[in-house]
């Protein structure tokens, strides 16, 4: 290992780089769909199909790879991840029918899992206290680099109705994360269990000042001493209310409507009468504010409280939706000032999401689980999260021929007002207390 693990930037651009490759899969069938129908008939169900068997693949991977990530490290879970990106999109880049189509989501489905378990817990774990949620948002940031990119391609693409390249890229930056996690040290947490403490310690000065890393040392001891293996730890009463928060926490994220927006705005552009091009070009500009955004959340996230970011996000989120609703059933969907009302106040959506329920969630779930079952507790969370993506995807095209765009957007603020409520009422606040410090409280408030 020596000599050959990547300086401190690297760690986390690589680290980091599983949530591109997500938003990149999400993001890239919006617009590929409009073309791929040109050539492989769809109808709305199996539309809806082929977006949603990514997240049907999604389940199982999120479910088998945070106890994975326990057993062999989250390191070689990363690796094995890169691979099955790289054979998912040469199968979608060369699909001759839907159901092939649906086999190629199906298995980068089972990467994107992968990847929303084990990437946030990697980074949560690699970085200090102080800074540990500007590092851990480093996830949320590559994943709207990743859907902005995809956004990109697809209009560079889309004058010759190429959704095979659209879907195929994605190979690229694949082949980058697996050449590149053979540079990435392993999770300093996971080395002190299953390693030694020096693999620990070597690790942890690639990213924290030397008087740091005693004070972590013992507290990890501590709470090794005391703790049971990870699926007794599952099993627990003490853990069963917290896993229960972080999966409603999940599920939540993923129902707001943000996943409405991600898999079918070019549709929803085109519908309102934008054309196909330009309707994906509008899809580059709500990229480009999500990636803004996220930038911004990563220098605020360390000095504002996480839950008063997602208050703050939620109150932003139901009123563009609302106003957005309203409007539609004023103007009409398919009036020229109608389809740029739904840009404006799907990118004030994007605001609020983007700098406040995009990055918190993948900063908070790893910070309310326990060292013993972190990457499987994680992993749960992440199930729950790719449920709630599937129900968006394989039923939003559905609700919307059925009642109309406004009235699903508007089923999408109550949902906001709902996370509202759960936020105020369940979840703790995590902000300035290192790993250990919250498991404990945790331990203690769970024993009471």
């Amino acid at each position: 290992m020596k000599g050959k693990i990547l300086n401190k930037k690297m760690i986390f651009f690589f680290g980091a780089l599983g949530g591109l490759l997500y938003g990149y899969d999400m993001g890239v069938i919006s617009g590929a769909l409009l073309f791929i129908k040109n050539d492989i008939p769809l109808t709305s169900f199996t539309e809806g199909l082929v977006v949603s068997s990514m997240l049907f693949g999604a389940i199982f991977g999120s479910g088998f790879s945070g106890p994975l990530s326990d057993k062999f490290g989250r390191r070689r879970l990363v690796f094995m991840i890169s691979i099955i990106f790289i054979i998912g999109s040469l199968v979608l880049a060369f699909a001759p029918n839907m159901e092939a189509l649906v086999v190629g989501r199906l298995i980068i489905g089972l990467a994107v899992g992968g990847s929303t378990a084990i990437v946030p817990v990697y980074l949560s774990e690699m970085a200090p206290t102080e800074s540990r949620g500007s590092l851990s948002s480093l996830n949320q940031l590559m994943i709207t680099i990743g859907i902005l990119s995809s956004y990109l391609v697809n209009y560079a693409f889309a004058e010759i109705e190429g959704w095979r390249w659209m879907v195929g890229l994605a190979v690229v930056p694949s082949l980058i994360l697996m050449i590149g996690v053979l540079f990435m040290p392993e999770s300093p947490r996971w080395l002190l269990e299953h390693r030694s403490e020096s693999a620990a310690r070597r690790v942890m000065k690639l990213t924290r000042k030397s008087g740091e890393i005693d004070k972590e040392i013992d507290e990890m001891h501590e709470i090794n001493r005391i703790s049971e293996g990870t699926w007794k730890v599952l099993a627990s009463s003490w853990l069963r209310p917290t896993l229960i928060i972080g999966c409603t926490f999940a599920l939540l994220q993923q129902i707001i409507g943000i996943n409405a927006i991600i898999y079918y705005a070019p549709t929803i552009f085109s519908q309102a009468g934008l054309g196909d091009v330009t309707a994906i070009l509008g899809t580059v500009g709500i990229g480009s504010v999500n990636v803004l955004m996220t930038i911004v959340a990563i220098m605020i996230i360390d000095k504002i409280d996480r839950k008063k970011l997602l208050i703050t996000g939620n109150i932003g989120m139901v009123a563009s939706l609302v106003i957005m609703a309203v409007l539609i059933w004023t103007l009409g969907l398919d009036s020229n000032l109608g389809a740029w009302i739904i840009v404006a106040c799907l990118s004030l959506f994007i605001i609020f999401f983007a700098f406040t329920w995009g990055p918190v969630l993948w900063v908070m779930l790893p910070e309310l689980f326990p060292m013993r079952a972190r990457g499987a507790a994680t992993g749960i969370a992440a199930l729950a999260l790719s449920i709630g993506s599937l129900l968006v995807a394989q039923f939003f095209p559905m609700l919307a021929e059925a009642l109309g765009v406004g009235q699903v957007f508007l089923i999408f603020a109550v949902i906001g007002v709902v996370a509202l409520i759960f936020v105020i009422k369940f979840l703790p606040e995590t902000r300035g207390r290192s790993l250990e410090e919250i498991e404990a409280d945790l331990r203690k408030r769970t024993a009471s």
